[in-house]
C-alpha cells in the first residue's frame, strides 16, 4: 500500500509549508503593488524593521526561488548586462494577497493590543 502524502491530505499543512520562511509573506505583500527588482524587494523588506537588520542575499534569493517554485511569483530575466531581473505575482499569487491582507488586519487588531499590554506591564 502506498504511503499518503500528508501535505495532500491536509491543506493547512501544505499551506504552512508553502509560506514557511522569514520573508515570504512580506515579499508577496510587497509585490501586490506591481513588479519589483531584487534590490527593491530587499529595501522593502528592510522598511519597518527595528535596529540595523540586514537580509543576507542568499536568504532572500532562497525565498524568491521558493516562491517561484510554488507558483506564487514569476521571475523575468531580461537577458541584459548588467543583469536585470524582475519579480511579479502570478495569478495564484494575486489570489493569495487577500489572505495576507487578512493576516495583516488581524495583526493590526490583536498584536498592537498585546504590545500595548506588555509595554504597560513593564
Amino acid at each position: 500500500m502506498a504511503k499518503a502524502n500528508p501535505a495532500r491530505i491536509c491543506p493547512v499543512a501544505a499551506f504552512q509549508k508553502m509560506i514557511s520562511g522569514k520573508y515570504k509573506l512580506r515579499i508577496v505583500w510587497d509585490l501586490k503593488d506591481g513588479p519589483r527588482r531584487y534590490c527593491e524587494i530587499r529595501s522593502g523588506l528592510l522598511r519597518g524593521t527595528e535596529g540595523s537588520a540586514e537580509i543576507a542575499p542568499r536568504v532572500l534569493s532562497r525565498e524568491l526561488k521558493a516562491l517561484t517554485q510554488s507558483g506564487l511569483i514569476d521571475r523575468k530575466d531580461f537577458g541584459e548586462v548588467p543583469p536585470k531581473v524582475e519579480y511579479r505575482l502570478t495569478r495564484k499569487g494575486n489570489s493569495f494577497v487577500p489572505v495576507v491582507a487578512a493576516i495583516r488586519d488581524w495583526g493590526d487588531r490583536h498584536l498592537t493590543e498585546t504590545a500595548t499590554l506588555v509595554d504597560a506591564a513593564e
